[in-house]
């Protein structure tokens, strides 16, 4: 009982073995089985020819039964029309021995000729259903394949959802955070950039107010101007507090 018990225990795991691999790959299972089929088909055929072999020999015997019997029945007749009926009547007894023998083969031959046929039959039909199975076989292996590549590409699309909670989309949240760093990055360099910029610009005024006050005495020097045409350039005014027109005509005065 215990041994037993302990064989249905390792034929369950066996089994459990044999399943695994057989859903593995179905098609090359039912290709193995295909094969299988077909070698059993080809012994089934050479069986088969075997047999035929054995037809075409009771066909040969059942022919030179009935050449005997017809030369029999000849030479019956031919002595029995010469008037030797003794001699005649031995054809005769030899003509009935011959045509017993004749049905037997006949008979035999209807046999072999009728379970070939039937052998044949089966073997044809045999051979129809593994061409079904072929098809079947390249069709639920198209089939299979196919649906393999829907359900990849039902992944692959659910994957390219850029939502937050994918690995897309939290890759695209990555990518807009650094772009949004970098640009805070570029807008401070640039607010950064612009202070200092009045003093340089009044610092660069004043420099061509000095320069224009620089040309003016140097055309006074040369006589080319009077220091009373001598204007203050229109920088200088910017630059320095303004003045009215009538207290610099009195101070002249």
């Amino acid at each position: 009982m215990i041994l037993g018990k302990f064989w249905s225990a390792i034929r369950a795991q066996l089994n459990k073995i044999a399943n695994v691999f057989w859903e593995a790959d179905p098609i090359a299972q039912m290709q193995y089985e295909h094969d299988k089929a077909v070698e059993q088909l080809k012994e089934g055929r050479t069986g088969l020819e075997t047999y035929r072999g054995l037809v075409e020999r009771v066909t040969r015997q059942a022919n030179n039964s009935r050449a005997h019997v017809q030369k029999l029945e000849a030479e019956t007749k031919a002595y029995l029309k010469a008037g030797q009926r003794e001699t005649a009547a031995k054809f005769a007894l030899e003509l009935q021995k011959a045509k017993k023998e004749l049905a037997q083969h006949e008979e035999t031959l209807q046999l072999h000729e009728t379970a070939y046929e039937n052998n044949l039959k089966k073997i044809k039909h045999a051979g129809a259903k593994l061409a079904e199975i072929r098809n079947k076989i390249q069709k639920y292996d198209a089939e299979l394949k196919m649906s393999a590549a829907e359900a990849e590409i039902a992944k692959l699309a659910e994957s390219f959802d850029l939502n937050i909670t994918t690995d897309f989309g939290q890759i695209e949240q990555v990518i807009q955070t650094r772009i949004d760093r970098n640009r805070g990055k570029a807008r401070v360099a640039a607010d950064l950039s612009a202070e200092g910029l009045q003093q340089i610009e009044a610092e660069e005024n004043m420099q061509k107010v000095l320069a224009e006050e620089a040309l003016a005495q140097f055309e006074v020097e040369l006589g080319m101007r009077s220091p009373e045409t001598t204007r203050i350039p229109e920088a200088q005014k910017e630059l320095g507090p303004a003045v009215e027109p009538k207290a610099a005509e009195t101070t002249r005065n």
